[in-house]
């Protein structure tokens, strides 16, 4: 997905947010800011919006010397959603589909996104989920079943700390669909605002019980170009890739092969580009190139 024009004050909006997040030196944040008003004005808006968040936080965590500003916010999530585990389980457990509702409590943990709003609380949470339950869905869960049931190798790419809890009832009723031989979860190799990574993964309870796969990058999203070469291999070798959340859509929506994209439709350019509404809860098929 490329850049659109209304992408740049959404640009700037989160460059103030996360700069104010880490430090209130107001010289700090008019440098960074600056910075990223020069690097917007010369984008190659063919690029995915990612790669102007991978810019963003790079410079923040350059100039401000704090190699992980979201940290405490990833562990107070993950904390909240390990909370809330129990009560997601047994709502799959007890679910005429437990695939339909896993995928809808999925969805419900993508809110837990910083890049799109620094004022997500436990309120908000509590109300998605309620929201994400009866709501329709945007896409066919019958067309992901049967994926799954044919998949031997699957590759499911996680987005946010704490929401990576909600991932992981997914993945457990996946793993019960599916006879896949490998299942892999594919995290950031270093901190972006608050994307998982490895250390995510494992306070999620997923690590040693499947494969957690870095992917070599530190943008949000899944920029291939950024990756390393065996979580490439492995993108491009899995039957089966499930990709979660807006900033996997935005940078795998034109992937050089069919990915399921399981996501809620935050914002008014992503919501177009899905031909939905805002708020919509997304279970979609990509075509691939």
């Amino acid at each position: 997905m490329r850049t659109y024009l209304d992408c740049l004050p959404c640009f700037v909006r989160q460059t103030l947010e996360a700069v104010r997040f880490v430090t209130d030196d107001e010289a700090v944040h008019a440098e960074v800011l600056r910075e990223i008003l020069r690097a917007a004005g010369e984008m190659d808006l063919h690029m995915a919006p990612p790669a102007m968040g991978q810019h963003i936080h790079r410079l923040i965590r350059q100039v401000t010397g704090n190699a992980d500003p979201y940290r405490e916010v990833k562990q107070r999530f993950n904390r909240l959603a390990l909370d809330l585990y129990p009560d997601l389980a047994r709502r799959v457990a007890a679910a005429d589909d437990p695939l339909e509702t896993a995928l809808r409590l999925a969805i419900a943990g993508n809110i837990i996104d910083f890049g799109v709003s620094a004022s997500v609380d436990e309120q908000a949470v509590a109300e998605t989920m309620e929201r994400a339950l009866r709501d329709p869905l945007v896409g066919s869960v019958e067309t992901l079943r049967q994926a799954a049931i044919e998949a031997d190798d699957v590759l499911y790419l996680a987005d946010n700390a704490g929401e990576i809890v909600f991932d992981r009832v997914l993945i457990e009723t996946l793993d019960q669909t599916l006879d896949a031989d490998r299942l892999a979860v594919g995290v950031k190799s270093e901190p972006v605002i608050n994307d998982a990574t490895a250390e995510d993964a494992e306070a999620a309870g997923l690590a040693g019980r499947w494969e957690i796969l870095e992917n070599g990058s530190d943008a949000p999203g899944t920029l291939l170009e950024t990756c390393s070469p065996a979580f490439r291999d492995r993108f491009a070798a899995a039957d089966l890739v499930i990709a979660k959340g807006q900033g996997n859509y935005e940078t795998l929506s034109e992937a050089p092969r069919p990915v399921f994209f399981v996501l809620m439709a935050k914002c008014p350019v992503i919501a177009g580009h899905l031909g939905c509404e805002v708020g919509s809860l997304i279970v979609r098929q990509g075509a691939g190139t």
